[in-house]
């Protein structure tokens, strides 16, 4: 059973960058043809991709975040990292990482439980 785990602080400020971490048991991140994805839902809005890193670790963003995105990965501790830069109160969301069994297809077999970030001064 693959269990992901974000991790990261709750709060941010603007202009800030904000960083996550996801934790991956149960399975390697480097175990081909999985996409390891971020994905977050605003407050009152709809899920949002953000990107993945891939087992190969080749990274591909959605291209409105793309400018301020970056993804990457460790893969001795089998987590992947997510950085957000120059944020503003509209990243607030609940942030979360997933395993994509598609190339951005967006066919999550497991998920996080999800984190909370506020951005606010």
């Amino acid at each position: 059973q693959v269990q992901l785990q974000e991790s990261g602080p709750g709060l941010v400020k603007p202009s800030q960058t904000l960083s996550l971490t996801c934790t991956v048991s149960g399975g390697s991140i480097t175990t081909s043809y999985y996409y390891w994805s971020w994905i977050r839902r605003p407050p009152g809005k709809g899920e949002e991709w953000i990107g993945y890193i891939s087992s190969r670790g080749m990274t591909y963003y959605s291209p409105s975040l793309k400018s301020r995105a970056s993804i990457s990965r460790d893969t001795s501790k089998n987590q992947f990292t997510l950085q957000l830069s120059s944020v503003t109160p509209e990243d607030t969301a609940v942030y979360y990482c997933a395993r994509d069994s598609t190339p951005g297809g967006h066919k999550y077999d497991y998920w996080g439980q999800g984190t909370q970030v506020t951005v606010s001064s």
